[in-house]
């Protein structure tokens, strides 16, 4: 990748882009602009540890003794538990997993697919994946210009991209933040804010005079009824505006930027955010078959096929074998699937979100829930005096203190390290010096207990796509 300060890079572009030279390659291939939102992420908020670490074992490797001597210490490790840690790994034991409880989870996982492809038990089905008429993967021959939203949650994303015949991604984007009260509010204040904020990303372009077919990315549950026609099914991820479910999304957002007037956009199609990741997956490798998205909440789709798909009529696709289906995999355990796993800290977090009973798997392993549920097990540890003894923990007892961020950070320390994990706890009002490392120590273990499970409840779902599919090329 070419440095923030270099003009030119050494790749001959083949695009349509004005000043061509303002974009630079990433070690992906695609190009973006060097003032764009996608360029200036790339010191992401994940903190960059493993060189750190690597050169911390080097030395302390370096200063082990030779020899024998030397093979004796590496295999010796004394493993000193105190009293308090031993009653703080019995405390979380719940969180903890086992195969069988991911052999039974995948089994479930399956048969509620199963369930949401079948018409007479699609509207009983937790997971009800939804048709997305999408009836084929990209080839990569794909080229050409685009805008490209992409609604899922407190922020979202304006793009300007181009493909080019020489398989070559550029694009151009920004982001943009949605308030609270927006996110709670009628759904025309909403709808009217991403109008105003696309027109605003268009006229700052100057790419107004075109006109630029648009895909909406909408991470949202979709009943859809064509390419570009969707009604919501209900909200998620702490939306809750009025007058949007049942209703037609892609048309609440034409009617929005019909209201402006003053930019040339059509919306052409209508997808939620794992069609999209599916898609520009496939479009660098077709054995590309499944998206996956594990962020503020969590989704999956798969490519079925149409004879499969009960809710549809096979006759209405002619000569069409397979569809992209949208697993809608975040609710379930609305059914009662998991309660073999839930815990009183997963029933006290659903019990206080905006949506108490739905999205139970997506609140077990999703980053909006995670830190909310690291801090309702801290709570109880800190009743009974078992962590943070004689610290301020007043701001921790407040609802949706503890960022999901802050157990990222814990856990990127290198082991015996608490830098990062101090630096959390200040944020939290703390005074580090009053944290011991039996604390510091502690917090990571809880922290690592519960993104430990969320991995492995991931990875049953994934597991029982890929069985479902039975494909034997999928990467």
């Amino acid at each position: 990748m070419a440095e923030n300060g270099d003009t030119h890079d050494n790749y001959q572009r083949s695009n349509s882009f004005k000043d061509s030279d303002k974009y630079v390659r990433t070690r992906s291939g695609t190009y973006v602009r060097r003032d764009s939102d996608s360029y200036s992420r790339k010191d992401s908020s994940m903190p960059e540890f493993r060189s750190a670490l690597k050169s911390r074992l080097q030395k302390s490797k370096d200063e082990l003794p030779q020899g024998l001597m030397r093979e004796v210490l590496e295999t010796y490790k004394p493993n000193l538990l105190t009293r308090r840690r031993r009653l703080i790994e019995d405390f979380v034991r719940d969180l903890m997993l086992n195969n069988d409880h991911i052999h039974v989870m995948e089994q479930q996982m399956r048969d509620a697919i199963k369930m949401g492809l079948k018409k007479e038990n699609h509207e009983n089905a937790s997971v009800k994946c939804f048709p997305t008429y999408v009836k084929e993967l990209p080839n990569g021959k794909e080229q050409g210009k685009f805008l490209s939203l992409d609604l899922g949650g407190t922020n979202f994303r304006v793009i300007f991209m181009e493909l080019t015949k020489d398989k070559e991604f550029m694009m151009d984007s920004k982001i943009y933040a949605i308030p609270h009260s927006v996110m709670i509010g009628p759904g025309v204040e909403l709808f009217d804010h991403i109008a105003d904020c696309l027109a605003m990303f268009v006229l700052d372009r100057k790419i107004q005079d075109e006109t630029l077919p648009l895909g909406f990315t909408f991470s949202f549950p979709l009943q859809q009824e064509g390419l570009n026609k969707a009604t919501l099914v209900k909200w998620t991820k702490g939306f809750n505006c009025a007058g949007v479910e049942g209703e037609d999304v892609v048309g609440l957002l034409q009617e929005a930027l019909e209201r402006r007037g003053d930019v040339k956009i059509e919306v052409c199609a209508i997808l939620n955010d794992t069609t999209g990741c599916l898609m520009s997956c496939a479009w660098r490798d077709n054995r590309c078959r499944i998206g996956l998205i594990l962020g503020t909440g969590t989704n999956a789709c798969y490519l079925e096929d149409i004879k499969n798909i009960e809710t549809l009529n096979p006759e209405d696709f002619p000569g069409q074998e397979h569809m992209v289906i949208n697993t809608e995999w975040g609710a379930f355990g609305d059914k009662g699937e998991l309660n073999f796993i839930k815990t009183k800290w997963d029933e006290n977090v659903d019990e206080m979100s905006v949506n108490p009973g739905k999205q139970i798997y997506e609140k077990m392993i999703s980053g909006m829930y995670m830190g909310e549920l690291i801090r309702q097990v801290l709570v109880d540890l800190m009743k009974d005096d078992l962590i943070f003894v004689g610290a301020d923990r007043e701001q921790l007892l407040e609802r949706g203190s503890f960022f999901t961020r802050y157990a990222s950070e814990i856990e990127s320390d290198p082991v015996g390290e608490y830098t990062r994990c101090r630096q959390a706890l200040e944020e939290l009002g703390m005074d580090p010096d009053e944290v011991s490392d039996d604390d510091c120590s502690a917090l990571r273990y809880v922290c690592e207990a519960v993104s430990r499970r969320a991995s492995m409840m991931a990875s049953a779902g994934i597991t029982a796509l890929l069985k479902k599919m039975d494909y034997k090329d999928v990467v």
